[in-house]
Parts: C-alpha cells; structure tokens; sequence
C-alpha cells in the first residue's frame, strides 16, 4: 500500500475547474475497493452480530415503533401508543423508519434494531465516499476515507448507538450525508448540492432538533469561501439551501400546528402541546443552558446529568464519556491543528510545494467546525446531557485522522510530516493506555505493548525518516497505527458484544455492571458504578456525589448497593439525596419529574393472567398508566394501547377533568398506577381512582378496572 500511495496520480483532475472541465473519473485503485469492502462487511458484521441479544432496547422507542406499525396516525405525529394519546419527547423521523420496519417485517427485535445498524454501514460508506472526493489525490483520497470509515466503524459510542434504537443512528447519518452533499457542492460550485444539505439538515432536525444544526454555521462559511464561482452565485446558492433547510425541517412543524389538538397526540416534553414549546424548552435552549424544563428525565436539570460529569474541558475525557468518544479525540485535534497548518501554507504569499485545492480547504473548515462547535457544546451545556450523545463528533474524529493522518504521510520526507505523523500515533497509544488502565480493561500486559511498540514507532519515524529509512518508517507507521488503534478497537467490540438497554445505554465497561439504567420498562439495572465522585441512586447516576436533592417514591424497582470513586454512595444513598426502595425519579429544577420508572406497570410479560386480561379488550386504551416507560413494557407485552399519564417528563396531560371523561366514555379498561403517581404520573389522577374504583389483584399486580 505504501508503494502505490507514492505511484503519480493517473487522470488528474482539478477541483477548483468550473463544473463540465475536467470532470473526475473514479481513480479509485483496487486496493481502495477491496479495502472497502472489507470496512463495509467488518461495519455490518459488528453492528448485526448477535443483535437480538438487547431485545427491544430502548423500549421507550420500541412501543413507538409497535405504534406506528399499527396506526398511520401514530406513525407519522410519533405517538407512543397507537390510540395517539401522547407522542415521544423528540420529532418522529427515526420513528418514521423503525415503524415502516415494524409494519413490513412484524413486532420483533431484528425489525426494531436492524435499521440502525444498516444506518451505521451506510454512514461508513458515506463517510469513505466523501473523503475521497475530498481529496484530490484518488490515492490519498482512498486512504483517508478508509481510515476515516475505520475511526467511525470501531468508536464505542458509535459501536454502542448504531446497535440501539435511539434518534442518534438517524442522526449522525443524516449530518454525514449533509458533509457528502457540502463536498460535491463545493467542487462543482452546484447549488443543487447545496439544496441537498439543507435537506439533510433538515430532516436532522426532524430527528433530533437543534442537535443536527450545529454543524450548520460551518458548512455555510466553508461554501461562501471556498466555492469557485462568484460572490452573488454563492449568496444565491446559500439562500436557496437556507430555503430547502426551512422547508425540509419547517413542513412538520406546520402540520401539527394546523391538525387540531383533538385530532392529533400530546406533543410529548412540551409544556403547552406545542412543537416549538419543544424545540426552544425541553429539547432546544433548556438542554444546553439546564434553565427551563430542558433538564428533563435522567438529569435532574443539573450540569452533567446521566453519567455527563461537571462541566468543562475535560468533560470528553472523563467519566462515562472519555469510555465512549475519547479514544482517537486527541489525535483528531492534532490532525485538525495539522490541516489548519496546510490551510494556511496554502494561502498564495507563501511558497509551498504542495496547496491544498478549494474542496481539501472547505472540508478543514467543515469537519473541523463539527468537531469544535459539538464538542465545546458537549463540554459546558448545563442542561441534561447523556455520554452517548457524542456519537455525533464520530464521524468529525474520523474525518480528520483520515485527512491528517494521509496528508502526513504524505509529507513523511518533510519534518513537519514525520512531527505530525509521531504526534497522532503517541496521543492515540497514550490515550489508549489511560482509558484501558481507568476501565481495567483486558489484561495489562496489553497496554504495555501499545505503549512500547508505539514509542518504538514514533522514534523510527523521527529519525529514520532523517536517515532515509523508508522502509522502516513505513512499517512504523502501520505497527504505531495498529498500537494507537487498538485500543478502541477492542473496546467497541467488546461493547458490541454487551447486550444493552434501558433508557440511558452506556459502554461496554458500565454496561456489564447495569450502569444502563435498566431493562425493559425500568431503571433499576443492578449495580452501576459511577466515576469521579459520581454517586448512584437505585440504580441511577447522579453527579459528584450528588443524589439530586431529590426523594424517590416508592416503586416497584430494585434496590441495590453502588459503588463510587472519590464520592460516597452507599446502598443506594447518595450525597444530598436519599432513594428509597424502588426506583427513583428526579426532580428538574421547574418540580417536573424525571420519568421512566415503571410505576406498577412496567415490564408485565411474565404476568401471563394480565396479559391476556389486557389483551382481551376493546376499549380505546387498554389501560392507563403512569410514565412512558411503564406503558412502553405493556403495549410491547400486550400489542394494545395504553395511556402515558405524564408522558416521559411530567407532562400535563392528561388533566384530572380529562381523564375522569375519557374513564366516562368507556376508553380506558384498567388503571395500573404507583404510588402518588408515580413516576411521570399524576398523583390527582391516582387519587381520584383509588377514591372512586376498587382495586383488585391479576396475577399478582393491583390494578383498577375501570369498565
């Protein structure tokens, strides 16, 4: 490979050419192919091994995908349940595609998962096809992407996400297919191609809000700089996106807003039953500032909530986050320091003997304003903030270790090419051994030989590359590469391999001690061990120590001893907040309760007496009860619709009034709730039925009939 990355270019082509000049041909070399197709089976075969083993996952979204394969209305507002009571607490896009999958293949495992998966190989692919137009070298344009796709592949947030039915598998492949669009745009000066990444903005945002617009600003400025066409032609150019971008992520807004109330679901997170209410609150402004309701469930409305750690620069590094992101990080910010250098040498008042093209410049400005904008966002939002998030800086990771990693090779013969080439292997290998040695994971001979044979790499190259020792400084590089991959190499597979589940899915290091928040229907996930101070509280982090000031109710989880570094936490107390038996919920700083907690409904399929007692009605709602999770485990379990009073985050719906005329009109059969509501629940509502129905026993579980 080393030879013929040196071998001249065959059919060059210059990107900076107005469009019809010159068109590129596909110079990709076989070695290029093969190597693809390795990646992409090496992808597929770690993201669709064993994948039923999580079962439903995140049943949250689960149950919403049941939902919309079995009502059309369900599908497209995104409601939880299939009689459209109340919707998920995010847009419904990736809903759009599980429920199309649960619909054609049926309720099962593979028909809620495998579409994630399938996003995870298509955003490799997407990835490896972008960088090699990148580049104008097909050679090092090949190499780029295939490391490029490789980083992506074998990161554990990514290995953990494009194995879970989360919104962030849509997510992350949608902002690469915008990175696709911006590069074609940017060498061929097409504002068709611009359209297309406000279209696969858009449609982000329909995933995850605001969360898929952050690379917004950078793949603007990376097009009114870099395009080859006049000033007026790139404005017009990024007005037309901006309309597309409106349009694709505006139209769905429009629809809930004209379909009455009464016609349509409870916008689930919002306080008013309004889309923006949910945009600029719970999953907009308040996520990032932790001020109004955007603390919502699992982060108490506190910096660093759900395994986050405090804020700050060293936020991506430690806790939970550093196990799922940091591994490659610090090689990318070299490769981006590395590229910005290129960048600048590139500018016509110096003399180098190699500038990089329009589109090469436009990608340091896109990728790298993804991986900044994200991570300083990540690193100081006060709002609720789950580890996993970062999978959206995987793909910006990759890209720049690609782009660097190739342009220094080749300027290997240069010292500023062996400085870099030396720099990404020891950060990779040190940042390999620092979180290996923090997670005590695999044997510890391991890290030691990462750490030498990466030393040993880095010095050949230094000073063999002065010598004219390129043979030896080839293999340096790919024994140094290996050493420095390894590590998250290992660790993505090991997560793979880890069945997950729950609301709040953690790496493989976490998730083997229950730090997933639970399984179907609950929180309670046995024994999680918590970082830096973390405490734990039935089976829930909470920060520094912290229990969150908050008291649980009594539920139906478990209760179960936890561990802390540098923090104390003991059978389930922690610091400043005490949890009682069951699982707990937290309160935000607006006194809306965090959900999910299964109340008394929860995962009910091994009670086969209410099972079919549920199964056996015809009312609009088979029961009702308190959260979305503990309706999630009983539509799964029973394929009926069941009423989320509170939804996921203490919504108001429905009100007392409400409820006691759907109980009226005959639509709900049973009411399943805890005490005091429960969690996400309605204590009024509680009340009322405890006042006015006879509880009674199904298998072991008291519920309320209510027809």
């Amino acid at each position: 490979m080393t030879a013929v990355l040196d071998r001249p270019t065959t059919a060059p082509s210059d990107p900076d050419a107005p469009p019809g000049r010159h068109r590129r041909t596909d110079g990709s070399p076989r070695w290029a192919r093969l190597g693809l197709i390795g990646l992409l089976a090496s992808t597929a075969v770690l993201y669709l091994w064993n994948l039923s083993a999580s079962a439903y996952a995140n049943t949250f979204y689960a149950a919403a995908a049941q939902a919309g394969g079995q009502s059309w209305k369900a599908w497209f507002f995104g409601a939880l349940d299939s009689s459209n009571f109340i919707t998920v607490d995010k847009p419904p896009a990736s809903l759009w595609v599980t429920g199309l999958s649960v619909r054609i293949f049926g309720m099962n495992s593979w028909a809620v998962l495998a579409p994630q998966a399938l996003m995870g190989v298509a955003a490799v692919a997407l990835l490896y096809a972008t960088m090699r137009r990148t580049i104008r070298d097909p050679q090092l344009g090949a190499a780029a992407g295939l490391i490029a796709g490789a980083v992506l592949t074998f990161t554990p947030a990514a290995a953990l996400m494009f194995r879970f039915n989360n919104p962030d598998a849509l997510l992350v492949l949608l902002m690469v297919a915008a990175a696709y669009a911006l590069t074609r745009a940017v060498a061929t000066n097409s504002g068709r191609w611009l359209a297309l990444v406000g279209v696969a903005l858009g449609f982000a945002f329909l995933t995850k809000m605001l969360q898929g617009l952050l690379v917004l600003p950078f793949f603007g400025l990376a097009y009114l700089l870099f395009a080859n066409v006049g000033w007026w032609k790139r404005i017009g150019h990024l007005v037309g996106a901006t309309v597309a971008l409106v349009v694709s992520a505006g139209w769905f807004v429009v629809a809930t807003m004209l379909v009455p109330a009464s016609a349509r679901p409870y916008i689930g997170g919002s306080t008013d039953n309004t889309f923006l209410d949910l945009v600029f609150g719970y999953n907009g402004v308040g996520r990032i500032s932790g001020g109004g309701n955007g603390g919502g469930p699992g982060g108490g409305g506190q910096a660093g909530g759900s395994f986050g750690g405090s804020t700050g620069l060293d936020r991506l590094f430690g806790s939970e986050m550093g196990n799922e992101i940091a591994w490659l990080l610090p090689t990318a910010l070299i490769a981006l320091a590395f590229a910005g250098y290129l960048v600048v040498r590139s500018f016509p008042v110096f003399r180098f003997d190699r500038r990089l093209s329009r589109t090469e410049q436009a990608s340091v400005m896109a990728w790298g304003g993804w991986l900044l904008v994200t991570g300083m966002i990540f690193s100081f939002m006060s709002g609720t903030i789950h580890p996993y998030y970062t999978v959206a800086l995987a793909p910006a990771i990759g890209a720049l270790v690609g782009f660097g990693g190739a342009f220094a090779w080749k300027r290997r013969s240069h010292w500023d090419g062996r400085i870099v080439l030396g720099a990404m292997i020891g950060a990779a290998a040190a940042m390999s051994i620092v979180l290996l040695n923090r997670n005590d994971f695999g044997p510890t001979w391991c890290r030691w030989i990462i750490g030498v044979v990466a030393a040993i790499a880095v010095v050949i190259i230094l000073v063999g590359g002065s010598l004219g020792w390129r043979k030896a400084v080839a293999a340096a590089v790919i024994a140094g590469s290996l050493a420095g991959f390894g590590g998250t190499a290992a660790f993505s597979i090991a997560t793979a391999a880890t069945p997950h589940s729950g609301s709040i899915p953690t790496a493989v290091s976490t998730s083997m001690d229950g730090g997933g928040m639970g399984g179907p229907g609950g929180m309670g996930g046995g024994r999680p061990t918590a970082q830096d101070g973390q405490g734990t509280q039935n089976g829930q982090g909470t920060q520094n120590g912290q229990g969150a000031n908050a008291q649980a109710p009594t539920g139906t989880g478990t209760t179960g001893s936890s561990t802390a570094q540098n923090g104390t936490a003991q059978n389930g107390t922690a610091q400043n907040g005490t949890a009682q038996s069951g699982t707990g919920t937290t309160q935000s700083q607006d006194g809306r309760r965090g959900g999910g907690g299964p109340g008394m409904g929860g995962d009910i399929s091994s009670n086969t007496e209410l099972v079919t007692a549920l199964k056996s009605t015809s009312a609009t709602w088979a029961a009702a009860t308190n959260g979305s999770q503990s309706a999630a485990g009983i539509e799964i379990a029973t394929g009926k619709a069941v009423m989320a009073i509170g939804g996921w985050s203490g919504d108001p719906a429905p009100t007392l009034q409400q409820f006691i005329a759907y109980v009226k009109a005959g639509k709900i059969a049973y009411y399943l709730g805890g005490s005091g509501g429960g969690p996400g629940g309605n204590s009024e509502i509680s009340q009322w039925v405890a006042e006015n129905y006879t509880a009674t026993t199904i298998g072991g579980t008291t519920v309320y009939k209510l027809i």
